[in-house]
């Protein structure tokens, strides 16, 4: 018999694309907004011609590290309840985002923040309730 309280393959396998969806999107942009000249960025990036150069890089570098954050700690099994602690800072990234292009009204800018924050809502509550990864002993 089947214990209905264990969650299937399929779920965690549905967390773990949404852990690499995240982490590649979040990684890329924090390649591009730590790296990048700034000349160039604002070219792809409008918003980041409003900002300081410390701010974008800023930004830039926490977006590396949550997108690191989502899938290392969970891969080697070190420390895995980093992987949802990433999730969630990243949807309050999203949330502080969305209300960011709010403020400016670039309301075109809102709906991949929404797709993204969805998919770290998803991943965070996976990963704490559902199919919590356990640490390397």
């Amino acid at each position: 018999m089947i214990n209905e309280k264990q969650p299937s393959k399929a779920f965690n396998i549905s967390l773990w694309i949404g852990q690499v969806i995240l982490s590649v999107m979040f990684l890329m942009a924090g390649v591009m907004k730590t790296f990048q000249p700034m000349g160039q960025l604002a070219e792809m990036i409008p918003w980041t011609q409003d900002m300081s150069m410390l701010m974008v890089r800023l930004i830039g570098i926490s977006e590396l590290l949550g997108g690191l954050g989502l899938l290392l700690p969970a891969l080697l099994k070190m420390k895995p309840a980093l992987t949802q602690l990433a999730a969630a800072a990243l949807g309050l990234v999203m949330v502080m985002a969305s209300l960011f292009h709010i403020f400016r009204g670039e309301y075109a800018s809102i709906g991949i923040n929404v797709f993204m924050l969805a998919i770290a809502l998803y991943v965070a509550w996976g990963r704490h309730f559902m199919v919590p990864i356990q640490p390397r002993s």
